[in-house]
């Protein structure tokens, strides 16, 4: 696998869920950061910057979000099972999302430490916000 290079973005994130009829608020869309809008026949599941969560949904907050830096080709393999195994090894939770261009990875905040201990130890440079301890 090749080392990626991966940012720890500033800032909690909430993942909030609803129920897969549920309209979406077009500002939604103008919050900085990662918006993640993805509709399945039995739900809705919203990822957005925590003072963004939209409410009425059943939300976690407490996340921090981990990005690939990208873009990345699709023939690339390997990528997200990187990720998603050093930091099982750890014991660290994940809620990923992918986009066009990269792969996104959120972590509990109370996990993070050990989650970029786990990236780097797997060989991967983690860079940004609680990445330098």
């Amino acid at each position: 696998m090749r080392r990626l290079v991966i940012d720890v973005v500033a800032g909690e994130y909430s993942i909030t869920r609803f129920a897969p009829g549920t309209p979406i608020a077009p500002e939604l869309f103008t919050a900085p950061g990662l918006v993640s809008v993805t509709r399945t026949a039995t739900e809705l599941s919203i990822v957005t910057p925590a003072d963004a969560t939209p409410g009425g949904g059943r939300t976690e907050l407490g996340w921090r979000l981990l990005t690939v830096r990208g873009p990345l080709e699709f023939t690339l393999t390997g990528i997200m099972a990187s990720i998603a195994s050093s930091l099982a090894a750890a014991g660290v939770p994940l809620f990923a999302v992918s986009t066009f261009d990269t792969d996104h990875v959120l972590v509990h905040d109370a996990d993070l430490d050990r989650a970029v201990a786990a990236l780097r130890e797997a060989g991967h440079d983690v860079h940004g916000d609680a990445a330098t301890s």
